[in-house]
């Protein structure tokens, strides 16, 4: 089976797999903001941002590199696995004392705080599951992984809803998060032991360990920057302007989060593959990477457009209290272009040992964003918050292809081309989106959008029916 058709076949299982992800994660979600209100599911969300923040302490990017050093080397796996998993268990109860400090430090109610210790627990199986699965991508099978994503959303949602059916509240709702986290720590564990024949077994090689911590640290500072970047705007959000604008802004930030299944999907499965094509087939990464950036515009225009259009009526899925999420969600949607791109650019220079000048873009864009929402949450509350996700994605995106253009061979005349092309046909399909939706409901007019901007873009040669009949045999086992 040659690489090509790994990453098409890896791809259709991770997509199809996070699309039934996200939409039994966004329909639990929605179930959430419409029983507990802006300011409970704000204490909610900020207890998983706030645990989320701290769990970079347990990773330090050794995820990445083990996939990247398996793919390269499929003989360093068990030694690789061994000695990461003897580094993570203090690393694990270090975060955990490091939360328990802070949020005791912060005097925040009783409740927040057991939202908090509950989430704890999450954050360090999930922790050891993304290392388990790690393994699993660097030798490029994404199956299984795919698999348990799906039964981690249904844990989640048939215990978290039963919850609330049962007036249980915020405490059993998290409890069925920590729950699936348990599963899939035990399911990670299972595939690469069963499955893959890895024995898992705690290493303390000091000449491993030390490899491993020479490479990683470009890796471990990328993965806090990220963290921060992702998550300290709901926790400046709960600081500044209250739990309830913390709900609200968690309705643009769980649609943005959930969108990024197309990305994730796609870049989790071309990452181990440019790994490969960097150390000796450059012509075929500048291909792949050409491809990936086509794919990706295409998709995140319609998503874009439509949800600019449609935003009051998405928000009134959740209920008539969350008006307050329509801007926000405007102004953060545009952003998911950039988002979108910003996939394949991070995971390029990431293979091509760019991992250097990655965590630095990264962290530029994170004290920008700290700086902005020091700046703009208190004026702006959740709007001020959206506009910094947009700045800086925006930012992130403009010094990530300067240093892409630097280290392949790459022209960007080819995706300009797509770029234009699927402006146009999501413009016409926006324009009758926006006629259409005062006669029609928004579940009808989504489908009929979808297919006119695809009818549209196809007539304007933005893809051929090669590319679709490629992505219908990748389907196929």
């Amino acid at each position: 089976m040659t690489k090509i058709h790994n990453i098409a076949k890896n791809t259709s299982y991770l997509t199809v797999a996070l699309i039934l992800q996200k939409v039994i994660s966004f329909a639990y979600f929605t179930m959430l903001a419409r029983y507990l209100g802006p300011a409970d599911l704000g204490k909610y969300y900020f207890a998983i941002s706030f645990t989320t923040i701290f769990a970079i302490l347990i990773d330090l990017g050794f995820a990445n590199i083990l996939t990247r050093e398996i793919a390269k080397d499929q003989s360093k796996a068990e030694r690789f696995l061994g000695n990461i998993l003897g580094m993570k268990i203090p690393l694990a109860i270090l975060a955990l004392s490091v939360v328990f400090i802070s949020i005791n430090g912060l005097h925040y109610d009783p409740l927040v705080k057991l939202l908090v210790y509950i989430s704890c627990i999450s954050m360090v199986l999930d922790s050891f599951t993304s290392t388990f699965f790690s393994v699993a991508r660097g030798r490029h099978n994404l199956k299984y992984e795919s698999i348990s994503s799906v039964i981690f959303q249904l844990i989640v949602l048939t215990f978290g809803y039963s919850a609330l059916l049962l007036n249980g509240g915020l405490i059993p709702a998290m409890g069925a998060l920590a729950l699936a986290s348990l599963y899939n720590f035990i399911y990670s564990w299972a595939i690469v032991a069963g499955k893959l024949k890895i024995a898992i077994k705690i290493f303390y090689d000091k000449p491993i360990i030390q490899e491993i911590l020479k490479i990683s640290w470009p890796f471990a500072a990328y993965s806090i920057f990220q963290r921060l970047y992702m998550y300290l705007d709901s926790v400046l959000l709960a600081f500044f302007a209250g739990n309830e604008q913390v709900g609200l802004y968690q309705v643009a930030f769980k649609i943005i989060f959930a969108l990024q299944f197309l990305p994730m999907a796609f870049t989790a499965s071309l990452y181990p593959a440019m790994s490969a094509y960097w150390k000796d087939n450059h012509d075929q990464l500048v291909i792949s990477f050409e491809r990936a950036i086509n794919y990706l515009i295409i998709i995140s225009w319609p998503i874009i457009i439509g949800i600019v259009l449609l935003a009051d009526k998405v928000v009134l899925l959740f209920r008539v209290g969350y008006n307050g999420a329509i801007l926000p969600l405007q102004i953060s949607i545009v952003s998911l272009f950039f988002i979108f791109i910003n996939f394949p650019i991070g995971s390029l220079l990431n293979a091509c040992d760019r991992q250097r000048q990655n965590t630095l873009n990264m962290g530029i864009v994170t004290i920008f964003s700290v700086i902005l929402n020091f700046i703009l949450i208190p004026r702006f509350q959740a709007v001020g918050a959206s506009i910094t996700v947009l700045i800086t994605n925006i930012l992130m995106f403009l010094l990530g292809i300067l240093l892409v253009k630097k280290v392949i061979n790459y022209h960007s005349a080819k995706n300009f081309i797509v770029f234009y092309k699927s402006l146009l046909a999501a413009s016409l399909m926006g324009a009758t989106v926006f006629l259409g939706k005062v006669y029609f409901n928004i579940f009808i007019l989504i489908p009929i959008g979808g297919m006119l901007y695809f009818y549209i873009l196809y007539l304007l040669g933005g893809f051929k029916k090669e590319d679709l009949t490629s992505v219908f045999k990748s389907l196929k086992l």
